[in-house]
């Protein structure tokens, strides 16, 4: 890669590092933000969901708005808008302001993410200087949240508020060197399209009413559940007759043809259910039963982090070897071990027992989640390659808010009390969650195993012979 090329990278994935330290940071901070601000676990997970759900519910949109309006111009935009309300957040004072605020943030990630990896799939030809540029970029996303564990706890420690400042000085710094390095492109041709309103608002609001069902359904009737649920799934169907119908689709269902972007979806959502989930639980234990501080719990998850080293050196080495597809069901496997040897939580358990999850499932993701970004985005069109970044980001942010959900109500029912033994049966029973969405995802991956790779035909999107000619010649693009 040229100088240049560098230069765009790195600004690209300074955005997908600020990503990941503000989401770690929040994690280990969730305990102090509960003791200043008295709220309780339901509304506690929803200051990590808010987040999540406006970053999922609207990314699908972000993804189409980057194909629309140009990609440059939605990164900057909204990573301006990522600095306003994470520095809102840190002057809330009441619960509902803070999920407000986290949940504007999501949105603007929403934006900016499927535009700033669109950058990158249309700036690198497909083949390896792809797949090495989004394995950095992979690798650079673990960075932050490794990082942003031990920053947290820092952070935490003197005042949970400079957990939301911190982004603010980083995305401030991000936004100088996007402004200079990222070079303006042509503006794309919108003639005869247009947004999706209809189908965002659909889609945003089915994710919604279903975490929330997910979350209510421990402390509210089997009916009201059933209802919420129900009503969530109506949402989704209307979304699909909606993107039928539509002139301009938020979505063509065509591309759900190009079955490697399905199962790279499918066990996405389900592997960041599964590690999302754990980690809510892991840091309410070693925090609120073992009576550990912030400072402390981070060391203790960095190890997590592992990641950032592993994707960029090893993964690249085991991909060209042995194919994205065996790579991520590997890093499946290892994930479902790592829960399971998790399972038989102590109150007294010591660092070294929990050790060997903790490596294991830095290990896992190292291994699953940059192969499952290349395999979603291969073999598809260049002017649809931000609605499936878009697609991945909203699978990976939809899996998140369902494994919250679900682990916050499975540990609400389980525990009946408030002594140790009562919070640790909720936390036990919590984590087959995590554990049951690995196995899930793991399976998912293995029909991937014997399949060729995909190609533009396998999308949806027509071909002919030249333009098949054109597919596999290098296109020796610089990003744009």
């Amino acid at each position: 890669m040229t100088g240049r090329a560098w230069g765009v990278l790195l600004v690209l994935c300074g955005a997908i590092f600020l990503e990941g330290i503000d989401v770690a940071m929040l994690n280990v901070a969730l305990p102090a933000i509960r003791a200043d601000l008295g709220l309780s676990t339901g509304t506690l997970q929803w200051v990590m969901s808010a987040y999540v759900l406006g970053y999922g519910g609207f990314m699908l949109l972000g993804g189409r708005a980057a194909d629309l309006f140009g990609r440059r111009r939605m990164f900057i935009l909204w990573l301006v808008v990522f600095l306003l309300f994470s520095g809102l957040g840190g002057l809330a004072t009441e619960g509902w302001m803070l999920i407000l605020a986290r949940f504007v943030t999501g949105i603007a990630a929403a934006f900016m993410t499927p535009a700033g990896l669109s950058i990158i799939t249309t700036g690198f030809p497909e083949g390896p200087q792809r797949n090495k540029a989004l394995l950095v970029y992979s690798g650079t996303a673990a960075g932050g949240f490794s990082i942003g564990l031990v920053v947290g706890g820092l952070l935490s420690a003197v005042d949970w508020r400079w957990v939301f400042f911190a982004p603010v000085i980083l995305s401030f710094g991000i936004l100088l060197a996007a402004l200079r390095l990222v070079p303006k492109s042509p503006r794309p041709d919108r003639t005869g399209q247009g947004v999706d309103l209809a189908g965002a608002v659909t889609v945003t609001l089915g994710i919604l009413l279903l975490v929330f069902g997910v979350e209510r359904a421990t402390h509210s009737s089997a009916a009201w559940t059933t209802a919420t649920i129900g009503t969530a799934l109506l949402l989704f169907l209307a979304f699909v007759l909606i993107e039928r119908r539509s002139a301009s689709p938020l979505v063509r269902l065509g591309i759900f043809r190009n079955g490697s972007l399905v199962r790279a979806n499918v066990s996405g959502l389900l592997f960041a259910a599964g590690f999302f989930g754990f980690q809510f639980i892991a840091v309410l234990y070693l925090q609120e039963l073992r009576g550990w501080s912030s400072l402390q719990t981070s060391f203790a998850l960095i190890v997590i982090g592992v990641d950032a080293v592993l994707s960029p050196l090893l993964t690249p080495k085991l991909v060209a070897r042995f194919g994205n597809a065996r790579v991520i069901f590997g890093g499946l496997l290892l994930a479902s071990l790592a829960y399971a040897l998790f399972l038989p939580l102590g109150a007294d358990w010591t660092y070294l027992a929990m050790l060997p999850s903790l490596v294991m499932l830095g290990v896992a993701f190292s291994l699953a989640y940059g192969p499952l970004t290349i395999t979603a985005t291969d073999g598809i069109a260049e002017e649809e390659q931000g609605v499936a970044g878009g697609l991945l980001y909203t699978s990976f942010q939809f899996g998140a808010a369902i494994g919250l959900s679900s682990v916050a109500a499975v540990n609400i029912a389980a525990t009946e009390g408030t002594s140790p033994a009562a919070l640790l049966d909720g936390y036990r029973a919590a984590l087959v969650v995590p554990l049951a969405a690995a196995l899930i995802a793991a399976a998912v991956s293995a029909f991937g195993l014997r399949c060729r790779p995909a190609g533009p035909a396998d999308a949806g999107v027509p071909s002919s012979p030249e333009s098949v000619r054109q597919a596999d010649r290098p296109s020796g693009k610089v990003p744009a």
